[in-house]
């Protein structure tokens, strides 16, 4: 940007980013939020079953923080963070989608529940809701220059100008350690953490509050990720960004997040501070979750290890009562009877076991 300039790529107009929130304020609220895929067989493609992918998830978000969701693949993550983008009926028009999603869009707005909008009213959100996706080489476009890609959303949900939004473009990308120049390339041109900071640009191009992240390292190498997660704290601290960091790899939770959420077979068993929940975890699921953590003696590693026995249930059959019942070492024949509530243990801590 030049000094004559009068346009400041930072902003963009009213209307079309984030208004200004305190930090700490809740910015977004599940309460008992439920997803449920229904699954379809025989011969007449009748209803035969349902996968209760997100089963009563309830936690609050405040501005500002970054909560790390972990769990095995198949808990949920996913599906959860694409609830709240609200892009789930978009892949699976018949998916059912029940509680609540509040975004609180600031003072003296009433908070709007996003489950319940329609695609046309769920627009004007959608600036300040983003999305970073797991996979680098699958949410670009290949036909489309990096500029045209990170463009779109500024065309799409602000008044800019053409030459604003090409300045802005410009700008982005070398927030994101890219360079203007590389705006007329396409996606395969670019290794696999360059693009996925093309996604970040993309995500950031609208200014928004919140950013789900969903595992947004897990495709790149150990030394690129460190790079990515190191930008993507940069970037909260100057803009004041909400993160949902989505992700498997514990260790990286622990380093980016202010609370870890731990999710098992579609519902959160323990929620809490990073620290406490990584070096102090509670429920027999995130203690096997953290035994399995690579360490640097592999002696200790070995001794200290916590085998679970058996499979992960079906979602489409899960146990009575607790989810992970049929695996945990602690079970009583009692954990049958009804699922545990996320009960709170002093600190900000909460865990879904009552023999904890």
């Amino acid at each position: 940007m030049t000094a004559a300039s009068t346009h400041d790529p930072a902003r963009v107009p009213a209307g079309a980013g984030a208004a200004a929130v305190a930090h700490g304020e809740p910015l977004l609220e599940l309460e008992n939020l439920r997803v449920q895929f229904p699954v379809y067989g025989g011969f007449l493609l009748l209803k035969t079953g349902e996968v209760k992918a997100v089963d009563g998830v309830s936690f609050t978000l405040a501005a500002g923080e970054t909560l790390g969701l972990v769990g095995e693949s198949g808990c949920g993550k996913t599906t959860l963070g694409k609830a709240i983008v609200n892009i789930l009926h978009v892949t699976a028009p018949s998916v059912q989608v029940s509680g609540r999603i509040l975004f609180h869009r600031g003072a003296g707005k009433d908070a709007v529940d996003l489950a319940t909008l329609s695609p046309k009213r769920m627009r004007p959100f959608r600036s300040n809701i983003q999305m970073i996706f797991q996979d680098p080489y699958a949410s670009l476009n290949p036909r489309f220059t990096v500029g045209r890609i990170v463009e779109e959303p500024l065309a799409i949900h602000t008044p800019m100008t053409r030459a604003e939004r090409q300045e802005r473009v410009a700008w982005l990308l070398e927030k994101v350690g890219l360079g203007r120049e590389q705006a007329t390339r396409y996606p395969h041109e670019f290794s696999g953490g360059q693009r996925q900071r093309i996604g970040i640009a993309r995500a950031l191009a609208t200014s928004p509050r919140l950013i789900v992240a969903d595992e947004p390292v897990s495709a790149l190498d150990v030394s690129i990720q460190a790079q990515v997660i190191n930008l993507l704290q940069d970037l909260q601290e100057e803009f004041g960004l909400s993160y949902l960091f989505v992700a498997h790899d514990l260790s990286v939770v622990k380093h980016i997040s202010n609370r870890i959420a731990v999710m098992y077979l579609g519902s959160l068993v323990e929620l809490g501070p990073a620290d406490e929940v990584y070096y102090r975890p509670l429920h027999p699921y995130t203690r096997a979750l953290l035994s399995a953590v690579p360490l640097p003696n592999p002696e200790r590693d070995r001794a200290n290890r916590i085998f679970l026995t058996g499979d992960v249930p079906s979602p489409m059959a899960k146990p009575s009562g607790c989810g992970f019942r049929t695996r945990c070492p602690i079970a009583k024949p009692s954990c049958a009877d009804a699922p545990p509530p996320l009960a709170g243990k002093g600190g900000g801590r909460f865990v879904a076991c009552p023999w904890v």
